[in-house]
């Protein structure tokens, strides 16, 4: 079998560029057949305990505290960013010029506009990406495509779907780089409502038209550093004010004719990661909830004794059999990114891209933008293309 050696080159060694670099040493565990031989050539990153830890438990061959000889590298084919919002437009940008593919977490940038031109610039350099999109990629959810497509729902007519989060619900918390527009930009529109945005248009097509309100429910929190994570609890530090929305909703129509409602919060006590949806349709409905990753609950009008019943992903249920024997035995959020790198891998080795990269993210961007325009004006709007001129900025 022929192989092709791809040179790896991560920025950013938090939370998330370690689930990246642990994705690529895992991709031949769970997909031996793969030709992609990813190689983790160099990582980027300012604390020097990271870029230890980078070269002794990762494997990474160099190590810096300079993002440009990651862009520049002659070894590196791919560049992994997973650094905060505000780094994210200039990173993506030179590393695209640099004729490297890129593996990016979403928003892609900090507002609208900025998704823009990584896009324009990906699209001008020709190279593949791979946007964060994670959640479409669990094997429950992959189910539920194949039921869409095949009528097992009839005519799709109403969609639920939220992500509630707790992470910021602690007013003690912290007022991080996330709390702030200069570094964060949107709040929960870009950081969780993204998510929520991509799977109802992955699940049911276009969403051309809005309607939305945001709030801050926190106003203060603790002023900290910048490189202190929300999750630092802070009794006696100043408050400062927190810039962009803590929740976000909108009523939305789908191209398809679909009514359906949006939601995202950072600060909602209980739920601590509730990406989830409700799709009912003429004949049956469907359910999912990350949660409970591993599990469908489909309702059939048409059988005989109708109600909601479980299924539980398993051998047969896309790539679940490449991570565990059974049903019951469930995946995790780092197997779907092991999912999303081999696919992005592959599309890389074939010329033809099998993850949602970029277009998918100038896609679910455009619609966060309407969402920022119809909260802002109070009225409904109509989902445009996503172009570079701002879009209102990122204060509710």
């Amino acid at each position: 079998m022929t192989t092709r050696r791809i040179g790896v080159g991560t920025v950013g060694l938090g939370w998330m560029g370690r689930v990246h670099s642990r994705a690529y040493r895992r991709l031949r565990d769970h997909f031996p057949e793969t030709v992609a031989r990813p190689e983790l050539v160099i990582v980027a990153d300012a604390s020097p305990d990271r870029r230890a830890e980078a070269a002794d438990v990762h494997g990474y061959r160099e190590t810096t505290d300079q993002w440009q000889r990651v862009a520049e590298h002659p070894d590196v084919d791919v560049v992994s960013i997973a650094v905060p919002n505000f780094l994210h437009r200039e990173i993506a940008i030179a590393a695209a010029r640099a004729g490297k593919h890129l593996w990016l977490e979403k928003p892609c940038g900090r507002v609208p506009a900025e998704t823009a031109e990584i896009a324009e610039e990906v699209e001008r350099a020709g190279i593949h990406t791979a946007v964060g999109f994670n959640y479409r990629y669990t094997p429950a959810v992959e189910r539920a495509r194949e039921l869409l497509a095949a009528g097992a729902v009839g005519t799709p007519t109403h969609y639920r779907g939220h992500f509630l989060a707790d992470y910021a619900s602690d007013p003690r918390g912290g007022r991080s780089w996330r709390f702030q527009e200069a570094y964060g930009g949107l709040g929960v529109l870009g950081d969780v409502m993204s998510h929520a945005a991509d799977m109802a248009c992955h699940l049911l097509g276009p969403i051309d038209e809005l309607s939305a309100e945001r709030a801050v429910f926190v106003p203060e929190r603790p002023r900290v550093s910048l490189e202190a994570s929300h999750f630092d609890v802070s009794e006696d530090a100043a408050l400062a004010p927190v810039e962009n929305e803590d929740y976000a909703a909108s009523l939305v129509r789908f191209a398809g004719g679909a009514r359906g409602t949006l939601e995202a919060s950072r600060v909602t006590v209980g739920p601590h990661v509730r990406m989830a949806f409700e799709l009912h349709g003429t004949e049956g409905a469907l359910a999912w909830d990350f949660e409970r990753m591993n599990e469908l609950w489909r309702y059939d009008r048409r059988d005989p004794d109708p109600g909601y019943r479980r299924v539980l992903s398993g051998p047969g249920t896309a790539e679940h059999g490449r991570f565990q024997p059974s049903a019951g035995i469930g995946l995790g959020f780092d197997d779907l990114k092991v999912i999303e790198v081999h696919r992005f891998l592959e599309g890389i080795v074939d010329d033809e891209p099998r993850a949602a990269g970029l277009p998918e993210a100038a896609a679910v961007m455009a619609v966060i933008g309407a969402m920022q325009r119809a909260a802002r004006t109070g009225s409904r709007v109509t989902v445009e293309p996503l172009t570079t001129a701002p879009s209102g900025g990122a204060t509710p």
